[in-house]
């Protein structure tokens, strides 16, 4: 037997000694009817072995924890966060140059509109929620231009403000304006 197995036994030993002397203490306290009401109730289960059911199987720490999840302590917090996260773009501005450019090919368009000419309208988007956006583009043909409001709306109902218009493109334009880069 080697050095281990010996300080093994010998602590093994001990705690038996130990329980033994508890319990004794436990069950002569009882016994003569001193001690307190706890020890006297339970002395004699004080140091059975742990019941393992056989029937229902002991749950795991991810189990335990899985009952207390529904459990929300800052109600709306996730919507918050998701909130803050999403990504909005800063609105692009356009040099003047740009928006002469934009506007001529609006113009050709607005010009032609009973002729059911596509075009691709690449706009910005302002969020409703915080500042910024994003950019949307959409294929149509216009059906309308509101020249007070400067709305531009397509046959799929979609309305843009002429400010929020970035780029214009259509087969049209490219045979009215070749030369325009």
């Amino acid at each position: 037997m080697n050095d281990f197995s010996k300080k093994t036994i010998g602590i093994l030993d001990l705690k038996r000694f130990l329980c033994y002397i508890v319990y004794t203490k436990c069950d002569n306290l009882c016994k003569n009817g001193e001690g307190n009401d706890t020890e006297n109730k339970y002395s004699s289960i004080l140091f059975l072995p742990h019941h393992h059911s056989k029937i229902h199987p002991s749950r795991g720490r991810a189990n335990y924890a899985a009952q207390f999840s529904p459990f929300a302590a800052l109600a709306g917090y996730e919507g918050i966060v998701r909130e803050t996260a999403r990504y909005t773009e800063c609105r692009g501005e356009l040099d003047e140059s740009e928006k002469m450019r934009i506007f001529r090919r609006l113009k050709i368009i607005i010009d032609r509109i009973g002729e059911n000419d596509e075009v691709i309208i690449t706009y910005f988007v302002p969020d409703k929620v915080k500042s910024g956006g994003a950019y949307a583009t959409v294929r149509g043909t216009v059906k309308k231009f509101d020249a007070v409001k400067g709305i531009v709306t397509l046959t799929n109902e979609t309305e843009i403000h002429a400010d929020d218009i970035f780029s214009i493109d259509a087969d049209i334009i490219d045979r009215f304006m070749p030369d325009d880069i």
